[in-house]
């Protein structure tokens, strides 16, 4: 059966702003800015080439094995990896941490910055065997070179937590992100973003385990510090409303789930814009709703228009476009049109790389 979710959120810096200006020189900088705004918008095609010419820059002011352009291999690599590209993202995150080992030395945290940026790319794919001993070697060289109580530590903490709960491993994973948790209200105070941030992900691992009597109040106390630090409208709250949601949904209780939904998807539109890959995961969630009430006409609307999204925004053969094909096939399959069903089931066997 689907269920809403909002995959736990990583607390990674997804475009790092380490700056080595004297070595790429100032249109380095611009490019560098100019492909961050790009991914904010979920514009990841132009992202990609502005970061291209980024890289392009570092490498020739300040050759090819200077920290800038370890830098500039990361953030193309996040981009490649927004769009489903895993071998590129792969290739880049891997020349990115050989410059930064060398540059540095193997126990820096810029070090183990680069592997958990790795290790989630293996995570997201199911390469479990490959993400865990990156992710707790980054743990390692943050507990060593800052402290168990630093907040990279908690980032290591949290990241490692969520390749154990994707594996339905909660008994390894819960100490690790209440550690997180802790180090988080410690370091910055109850009502800070990332402690907003962490409480998500501990009711996420709750409501996998279909706990959710511990998971709501949680979820609840997340959107609370999200709404007062950051505002009502902002897109952390639409990803908080919609894993608040996710609860009432797992339940039947659309009546309360439908109404988050339809705020977190009104927030996602207005700040990011129609077209943004986040907006199109609010309407496949509404669409779960109404197909789940039997409202089919209301389903097969939403779901289309994410399906659209994703093929404007990710390209035709990025993963979440064959959860899209999936979804619209599932509804097709249920309301007796098995032969459409069957062409965009063929579809996402393609994108995925299997046969039906």
């Amino acid at each position: 059966m689907n269920r809403i979710v909002a995959v736990a959120i990583m607390l990674l810096l997804a475009m790092p702003t380490l700056v080595h200006a004297q070595g790429a020189g100032i249109e380095w900088d611009i490019l560098n800015k100019e492909s961050g705004r790009l991914y904010r918008q979920g514009k990841y095609n132009r992202a990609v080439l502005v970061a291209q010419k980024a890289l392009e820059v570092a490498e020739a002011n300040a050759g090819p094995d200077h920290l800038d352009v370890a830098d500039r291999q990361n953030n193309l690599a996040v981009l490649y990896a927004a769009q489903g590209d895993n071998d590129k993202a792969e290739s880049l995150y891997q020349r990115s941490l050989a410059i930064s080992e060398k540059a540095l030395g193997p126990d820096h945290p810029t070090v183990a910055s680069n592997l958990n940026n790795l290790a989630e790319l293996y995570r997201a794919q199911g390469d479990y065997a490959k993400a865990e001993p990156l992710s707790k070697r980054s743990l390692a060289i943050s507990e060593k070179a800052l402290g168990p109580d630093h907040l990279d530590v908690a980032n290591s903490l949290n990241n490692l937590a969520l390749i154990y709960s994707t594996q339905g491993d909660y008994a390894k994973a819960e100490p690790l992100s209440k550690r997180s948790l802790a180090i988080f209200e410690k370091a910055l105070g109850s009502d800070h973003p990332n402690v907003a941030t962490s409480l998500n992900n501990l009711a996420e691992l709750y409501s996998f385990q279909g706990d959710y009597a511990k998971a709501e109040p949680l979820f609840k106390r997340s959107l609370a510090i999200l709404e007062k630090a950051l505002g009502p409208d902002h897109p952390d709250v639409a990803y908080s409303l919609n894993s608040l949601a996710g609860i009432f949904y797992a339940r039947d209780d659309y009546a309360k789930a439908e109404p988050l939904l339809k705020r977190s998807l009104a927030i996602r539109e207005k700040a990011l814009g129609l077209d943004h890959p986040n907006v199109a995961t609010s309407l496949n969630s509404l669409a779960l709703i109404y197909s789940a009430q039997g409202d089919n006409a209301k389903a097969k609307s939403f779901y289309q228009r994410s399906l659209v999204i994703r093929e404007k925004a990710l390209g035709p053969d990025h993963p979440d476009v064959a959860k899209s094909l999936n979804s619209l096939a599932e509804l097709y399959r249920a309301t007796k049109r098995d032969k459409e069903a069957m062409e965009l089931e063929k579809r996402a066997g393609r994108i995925q790389g299997t046969k039906r």
